[in-house]
């Protein structure tokens, strides 16, 4: 018998993260560590389980997560939009939801790339007249 498991792949600035969900009982694993080891901060605790509190699923699936890339705020972005994907797959019923919350969009904002001849990517050298 195959183990019923669902898949999803978020991201968030260069943070690539791809989240398993099982069921069991909430227990969260991100790159071989709870999600308490992992994060330090709580804020970030919160931010990546939010999807599995809006849909009130969260102590009935088992999150296995691999992440890689960015800093810790955009990792648990990533884990949070690679769990309310994988929700869509366990049941299609969760997208108003999670919708609403403005879970399923992906954040578009990335650092802007720094142009020749000024010193960060809008930050010019300073003016002198002489």
């Amino acid at each position: 018998m195959a183990l019923e498991q669902y898949r999803g792949t978020g991201r968030r600035k260069t943070s690539v993260a791809q989240v398993r969900l099982l069921p069991g009982t909430g227990k969260i694993t991100i790159n071989g560590k709870d999600i308490d080891e992992y994060f330090d901060y709580e804020t970030l605790k919160v931010l990546a389980k939010e999807p599995l509190d809006i849909v009130e699923v969260s102590d009935q699936y088992d999150a296995i997560i691999k992440v890689q890339g960015g800093g810790f705020t955009g990792q648990a972005g990533a884990i949070r939009h690679g769990i309310a994907r994988a929700l869509l797959e366990v049941n299609e019923e969760f997208r108003p939801s999670l919708k609403k919350a403005g879970m399923l969009t992906r954040d578009p904002r990335m650092k802007e790339r720094k142009k020749y001849g000024l010193k960060k990517a809008r930050k010019s050298p300073q003016f002198s007249k002489r």
